[in-house]
């Protein structure tokens, strides 16, 4: 599924420039877009009806539940004080601010990279659009080609290397006045970003006790939908007053803390539970 995220970030470009490019009025394509949303709806409804009933069976044996229902009565543990726990954990805060970043970044680069390079590298409306496509086409190719030589060699320094290689390609959009190359740059950085998420929440999920792993990863994953809503946000703030160059020092700002994050995530160790 997450070699998959990327395919709409690549086709709904490619589909707006397309009808901008022949003269179609750009509102139509939320026409488009409201459709998918309805037929997506309508699809996961019939994807998860009766999920509850289903999942305890597939996921546990009998022996598994009752073992997990009688530690629950011991403990007398709700979900209020299992999510308390959750956030009191330093995984699920470094984790969260990791990912808040992360898609931050990544919704900020798709949605104003053209801006950037329509007003700052003088690029011709009816191609630029494609960038974006570009972009979300390397954060699937990414995930496709990159998570499993990332796993062989660790997934830890895999994560370091990669958000370096952002921070680098991310500096050459913002200093190389050259449409094109600035074009390959934002491709190779969404190649980049690909694997860092799955491998990210790989390394969460080891390091998160069982008792608080899915109340972390949900909060882990609200923070990183709250990053892609604020970081775009801000970054257009800031540009009409400095201009979306602006798009470039967020970006930066936002691998550094990235970076941070991930180094003061603390070591693996074996479980106990």
């Amino acid at each position: 599924m997450q070699g998959f995220y990327g395919v709409g970030g690549i086709v709904s470009p490619l589909m707006a420039t397309a009808m901008v490019s022949h003269g179609v009025h750009w509102s139509y394509f939320y026409f488009i877009s409201l459709s998918l949303a309805l037929s997506s709806f309508a699809l996961m409804g019939w994807s998860f009806w009766g999920y509850e009933r289903e999942a305890p069976v597939q996921l546990m044996t009998a022996l598994e539940r009752t073992a997990s229902r009688q530690a629950v009565e011991q403990q007398g543990t709700t979900k209020v004080e299992i999510l308390k726990r959750a956030l009191k954990n330093k995984t699920t805060l470094l984790g969260a601010l990791f990912i808040f970043a992360y898609q931050g970044a990544e919704v900020a680069i798709s949605g104003w990279v053209i801006s950037f390079l329509l007003n700052y590298r003088n690029g011709n409306l009816k191609r630029v659009g494609y960038v974006t496509s570009g972009f979300w086409a390397g954060i699937t190719l990414g995930r496709f080609v990159l998570v499993q030589p990332a796993h062989k060699i660790g997934g830890r320094i895999s994560v370091v290397v990669l958000v370096i290689g952002c921070v680098a390609f991310q500096l050459l959009i913002w200093l190389v006045p050259n449409v094109v190359g600035d074009a390959v740059a934002v491709a190779i950085v969404g190649l980049l970003l690909g694997p860092v998420y799955p491998l990210a929440t790989g390394l969460f999920a080891k390091l998160l006790p069982r008792s608080i792993q899915m109340s972390s990863l949900g909060f882990v994953a609200s923070m990183g939908s709250s990053g892609g809503a604020l970081a775009p946000f801000l970054t257009g703030l800031l540009a009409q007053r400095l201009g979306t160059v602006v798009l470039n020092p967020i970006c930066i700002a936002l691998f550094i803390a990235m970076e941070l994050a991930w180094f003061l995530l603390p070591k693996e160790q074996k479980r106990r539970e």
